[in-house]
């Protein structure tokens, strides 16, 4: 393969990789949203002070894996963006109200603050369902029939869950106190359900993609890739436990987080495999979506300067903010 010939993939893998970061940084704030309805008044200030440094950065990586599809892949983004018209508006009404919410809540009266708490509450559950919506739309190929929107349907509902549950590790992890043993009580809760939409999803995305299928359960490939679900069901399966002992408490809080990290990129090298060669499944390849070589080589300049920079600035905001929330206090 040509170097001309492996721009293509190596945009797709950037784009795929900014995705993966962004679904796992904006996923846990996500969740911290949809568990504020659950908090007293002080813990929620407490939950929005856990997220504070991060979340409005984590949305970076969107923009982000957005731009690489909107200028290394132009004809996969006017069909994606013609059949999700509607669920992005939303997400990003969902996201608007997020960062409204967030805020406002500083400067509300005692009597208003509740409202705000319940609008950021609102935006993070729209935001995270219509993100499972495309998702499901995405992977079937925007296939037309009653079976599709039933499978989107299903990972809108499932993706929120393990939003919920990666949001509750978060919280275990940068909290203490009775917060933080709420926290787990949330986790343990959010488990289930987050196991059975996976369960689910898995067994009916070979069902709804016959490219999936074959790709899956053709030998010898189905030994090889069998080592994805098995590690996914040992870690998922090992938070679980982990949340059931003292020691989550303590210095190995930071524990269920990072294995549930491990499940998302496990699920997306999963998706990744079951995706590729296309941009849009059974409609567009990546060679056929993308920009011309010349193009895609100073787009690739453009990249080789944001990336770094992004992702710096992610790590150093982490390293700066490590460690257990503090009280939230306003300058």
């Amino acid at each position: 393969m040509t170097f001309d010939e492996a721009l293509p993939v190596i945009f797709m893998a950037l784009m795929g990789i900014s995705m993966l970061v962004y679904v796992v940084s904006d996923g846990y704030d996500l969740g911290v949203g949809m568990l504020m309805p659950r908090a007293t008044p002080a813990e929620k200030d407490v939950m929005i002070a856990s997220i504070g440094p991060f979340w409005d950065a984590n949305e970076t990586w969107l923009v982000l894996g957005v731009g690489i599809l909107l200028v290394a892949f132009p004809k996969a983004h006017g069909l994606v963006l013609t059949e999700l018209y509607l669920p992005v508006m939303l997400m990003l009404i969902g996201l608007i109200l997020r960062g409204v919410a967030f805020d406002f809540r500083v400067k509300a009266k005692a009597a208003r603050k509740p409202m705000w708490d319940w609008l950021f509450f609102a935006g993070s559950t729209l935001a995270s369902a219509t993100q499972g919506w495309m998702l499901g739309r995405y992977i079937s190929g925007f296939g037309e029939g009653w079976n599709y929107p039933l499978f989107a349907a299903a990972i809108a509902v499932a993706l929120p869950m393990a939003y919920v549950l990666l949001g509750a590790t978060w919280l275990i992890m940068k909290t203490d106190g009775e917060l933080q043993e709420r926290a787990v009580r949330w986790a343990r809760i959010a488990w289930a359900p987050m196991c059975g939409g996976l369960l689910l999803i898995s067994m009916a995305t070979p069902w709804i993609s016959e490219t999936v299928r074959l790709r899956w359960f053709d030998l010898p490939s189905i030994i090889a890739l069998s080592a994805i679900p098995l590690m996914t069901v040992i870690l998922l399966v090992a938070a679980r436990a982990l949340l059931g002992t003292p020691i989550v408490r303590g210095p190995l809080a930071w524990l269920p987080f990072t294995l549930l990290i491990v499940v998302f990129v496990l699920g997306f090298l999963g998706l990744a495999y079951s995706l590729y060669p296309y941009v849009v499944i059974d409609r567009l390849t990546i060679w056929q979506a993308a920009s011309s070589p010349a193009a895609l080589k100073v787009i690739l300049v453009g990249v080789c300067i944001s990336l770094p920079a992004i992702a710096a600035y992610t790590a150093f905001s982490y390293r700066v903010f490590r460690g257990k929330a503090t009280d939230l206090r306003y300058a």
